[in-house]
C-alpha cells in the first residue's frame, strides 16, 4: 500500500478537525432550539396563569366592593 504524501495527510486531519467541529456547533444549536421552544411553551403557561390571576383578582375587587357599599 502506497503511503500517503505529507500534504494529504495534513488535509484529512484538518477536514476530520473541521467536521467534528461543525457537528459540535450543530449539535449544540439543536439543543438551543429545543430549550428555547420549550422556554416558549412554560412562558405561554404562565401567561395564562397570570391572566387566571388577574380574572380572579378583578371579581374579588368587586365583591369587596359591593360589600363596603
Amino acid at each position: 500500500m502506497a503511503k500517503k504524501s505529507m500534504l494529504t495527510e495534513t488535509a484529512v486531519r484538518i477536514g476530520s478537525a473541521a467536521g467534528k467541529i461543525d457537528g459540535r456547533a450543530h449539535n449544540a444549536a439543536h439543543k438551543a432550539a429545543k430549550a428555547a421552544h420549550v422556554l416558549r411553551q412554560e412562558l405561554a403557561q404562565m401567561t395564562k396563569q397570570v391572566d387566571a390571576l388577574k380574572k380572579q383578582l378583578t371579581k374579588s375587587t368587586k365583591r369587596l366592593k359591593r360589600a363596603l357599599k
